[in-house]
C-alpha cells in the first residue's frame, strides 16, 4: 500500500514539491504485484535512494512533472494532439468503468475524484473502498498485460473471467 501524503516537506529549489494528493488529504493506493516489483527493481538501480523516481541532473530531487510528457515527445508522440501524461489518468478510469467489473464509487476514490453532490460527499467521504481497489489495480496490471501481446477491450477482459491471476 502506497501513501501520498496531503501535503509533502517542500525541496529547496524543486518547484511545487509541497504537492501531495491531489485532495490534500492523504490517499491510499493499493499496488499490484507488478507495480511492486517495478519499484524495487527501480530502488536497487538508483541506490537505494530515498526518492524512487529521481531527477535527471541531481538524484537528490524528484523527477519533473514533465518528464513523461518530453518521453511521449521523443518517441514521436505530439503531447498536445495525441497522449500526454494526464491521459494515462483518464485511460485508466474510462477503462476500469467500461470493464463493468467495478462500482463507479471504487473507480471515483482510486482516481481522488471528489464528490460532487455535497449531501452524498457528507456520508461518503469516509469509504476508502480499499478490498475492492485493491481487486481492481491487480486486475488493471494484468489488463495491461495482456494488451502487451495483443489488442483486448476492457469489457472483453473483464467479461472473460480475467479477475485474477
Amino acid at each position: 500500500m502506497w501513501t501520498i501524503p496531503g501535503e509533502r516537506e517542500p525541496l529547496e529549489g524543486v518547484k511545487h514539491s509541497q504537492r501531495g494528493s491531489k485532495m490534500k488529504t492523504p490517499h491510499l493506493v493499493p499496488l499490484s504485484r507488478q507495480a511492486l516489483a517495478i519499484l524495487e527493481k527501480i530502488k536497487s538501480m538508483n541506490g537505494n535512494r530515498e526518492l524512487i523516481f529521481v531527477g535527471d541532473h541531481d538524484p537528490r530531487k524528484p523527477m519533473s512533472e514533465n518528464t513523461v510528457n518530453k518521453a511521449l515527445r521523443v518517441m514521436g508522440y505530439d503531447t498536445k494532439t495525441e497522449v500526454c501524461g494526464h491521459g494515462f489518468r483518464t485511460m485508466a478510469c474510462s477503462s476500469l468503468i467500461e470493464s463493468g467489473l467495478w462500482s463507479r464509487d471504487a473507480v471515483e476514490r482510486q482516481m481522488s475524484h471528489q464528490e460532487r453532490s455535497s449531501v452524498r460527499a457528507a456520508y461518503i467521504h469516509k469509504a476508502e473502498h480499499l478490498g475492492e481497489r485493491r481487486l481492481m489495480l491487480q486486475w488493471w496490471a494484468d489488463y495491461l498485460d495482456v494488451n502487451r501481446e495483443k489488442g483486448v477491450s476492457p469489457f472483453d477482459f473483464g467479461n472473460n473471467g480475467n479477475m485474477l491471476k
